[in-house]
């Protein structure tokens, strides 16, 4: 199973830019699905951006348009860019993984619907924005 570790979190102000980075260990990212999730004090955890294998992307309605999650097979890492920050972006963020079988069994990175059940996660990097 992959380990995962996120970077590049921090403090900025709003309409100001953050990238996080995801680096993997123990499996080449080639055999999962990803995404980024982040959880804001007192709310659930949410989904805000997958892509499968083939870089299909999705993206909650609140990111749309602000943020970009890329991937390198190659080089094992999963990245997050964040532009046009608002204070409301002010989170715990999280890389994960899914194994391919259980993301496509779960109907794959789809634009709508309940997110597949990842099952690898990092630790968590913070990100606050002030206003």
């Amino acid at each position: 199973q992959v380990q995962l570790v996120e970077s590049g979190g921090g403090s900025v102000q709003a309409g100001g830019s953050l990238r996080l980075s995801c680096s993997g260990s123990g499996d080449t990212y080639s055999n999962y699905c990803l995404g980024w999730f982040r959880q804001a004090p007192g709310k659930e955890r949410e989904g805000i951006a997958a892509i499968d294998i083939d870089n299909k992307t999705r993206y909650a309605d609140a990111v749309k348009g602000r943020f970009t999650i890329s991937r390198d097979n190659a080089q094992n890492t999963l990245d997050l860019q964040m532009n046009s920050l608002k204070p409301e972006d002010t989170a715990t963020y999280y890389c994960a993984a899914v194994g391919l079988y259980d993301c496509w069994l779960a109907g794959g990175i789809q634009p709508m619907g309940p997110w597949p059940d990842f099952g690898s996660w990092g630790q968590g990097t913070q990100v606050t924005v002030s206003s």
